[in-house]
């Protein structure tokens, strides 16, 4: 294993590299790293517990692994040990294990890639004061609002309370987050909602609650 946090090499693999493009191509011996996978999933995807990972280490194939993300948000790593993974973005995951790899002294500049050999299951559930209460599948690369959620399962009752739409979440470590979300102030196109969460993207494993309008 190259372990390359001092590389003496790294010193002339500038001069290499100029010299490999004065001549026309690249010397044989000479690594590029690879192609970043498409940065708008590594956008908007977030890790999800039971989530499979690759994880890459450009030039330290001994580091490379699939690993997968365990009930605390976590995944095991050559050297470093655990990095908190869970709701990060894939590029967001990738920064955490770099972060790791240089705070520990391991290496100088690590390059990671980290992409999704196998999703978790992703739903969610919508409960309340909707036409179809129900379970409600997340795409596994692309990201999901409350609204949207909410208009896959027929949109609100007629006594649904739109204006406070409660979104609970439990984090990896247990803590559980409530969002009130102001549906209808985004439905309506209002420029001010009554909330601060209506940008809020779901999770696996959220609870969306339409209370009832009082009448």
């Amino acid at each position: 294993m190259n372990l390359s946090f001092f590389p003496s090499f790294s010193r002339w693999l500038p001069v290499i590299l100029i010299a490999g493009l004065a001549g026309g191509a690249l010397p044989a011996s000479a690594q590029v790293a690879p192609l970043k996978p498409d940065s708008r999933k590594a956008l908007l995807y977030t890790i999800a517990i039971t989530d499979s990972l690759q994880v890459s280490v450009f030039g330290e194939e001994d580091l490379s692994r699939i690993t997968r993300v365990d009930a605390r948000g976590l995944i095991n790593l050559p050297l470093v040990g655990e990095v908190k993974v869970f709701a990060l973005t894939l590029r967001d995951a990738e920064q955490a294990i770099a972060r790791a790899y240089r705070d520990g002294r391991f290496l100088r500049n690590p390059q990671v890639t980290v992409t999704v050999e196998v999703y978790a299951v992703r739903e969610i559930s919508v409960q309340g004061q909707v036409k179809n209460p129900q379970r409600v599948m997340l795409p596994p690369e692309s990201a999901m609002t409350v609204l949207e959620a909410i208009t896959k399962c027929g949109g609100f009752s007629d006594s649904a309370k739109g204006t406070e739409v409660r979104v609970t979440r439990v984090d990896a470590d247990g803590k559980v987050k409530v969002f009130i979300v102001d549906i209808d102030s985004l439905i309506k196109g209002k420029d001010r909602a009554k909330s601060e969460d209506n940008s809020l993207l779901l999770l696996p494993g959220d609870i969306i609650y339409v209370p009832e309008r009082m009448i």
